[in-house]
């Protein structure tokens, strides 16, 4: 999508399925990666910088 940074997680093994965010390009954002990905196998997580705080969102 035009304008937007792309964090996605697909499903593994299986077809369809999945998650994904989309953060506008203007916004300062990056993926976080979990140390126990296994417990989250459907989930994507990304810290978003705004001003002096940073927001998770997942």
């Amino acid at each position: 999508m035009a304008g937007y940074v792309m964090f996605r997680k697909d499903r593994l093994g299986r077809r369809g399925g999945g998650v994904i965010l989309y953060i506008k390009e203007s916004i300062q954002a990056y993926e976080i990666k979990l140390e126990k990905e296994a417990e989250c196998e459907e989930a994507v997580w990304c810290n978003i910088v705004t001003g002096k705080s940073t927001l998770t969102v997942g």
